[in-house]
């Protein structure tokens, strides 16, 4: 068992490496379930299906320091799934874009950002 699988947290800015197969791989580990990945680490998020990303499960990010994050990536699944708008409004308040989109294209999409040094973060569901 690697030590994120333990701990649910990796430190630092790090890329997707792979997704699939109900998990992750970034940072030469591995993780089942979905992560949230922000500039202070990447982290077990308990959000399993789409119904389930909101602003409670985003606290995170939130609880970030303002202006860390400009641009939020959101994979939903194998399918894209628009947000709630109460989430959409918390997020245009904090100063954050957000999209959703399906996982394999947001863990790219972030990747690519975060290669770019661009200010983004991934909240990513877990996919088959």
């Amino acid at each position: 068992m690697s030590e994120l699988q333990y701990a649910g947290f990796l430190p630092g800015a790090h890329a997707i490496e792979g997704y699939g197969a109900g998990g992750f791989r970034f940072g030469g580990m591995s993780h089942r379930g979905s992560i949230l990945a922000l500039p202070s680490g990447i982290y077990a998020w308990r959000a399993a299906t789409p119904a389930e990303i909101s602003i409670e499960t985003l606290g995170q990010l939130f609880s970030e320091a303002p202006g860390l994050v400009e641009h939020l990536l959101i994979g939903t699944g194998l399918e894209p799934v628009p947000l709630a708008a109460a989430l959409r409004q918390r997020l245009r308040a904090a100063g954050i874009r957000a999209e959703a989109m399906q996982t394999g294209a947001a863990a790219r999409t972030y990747s690519i950002l975060l290669g770019e040094k661009r200010r983004v973060a991934a909240a990513l569901l877990a996919v088959p």
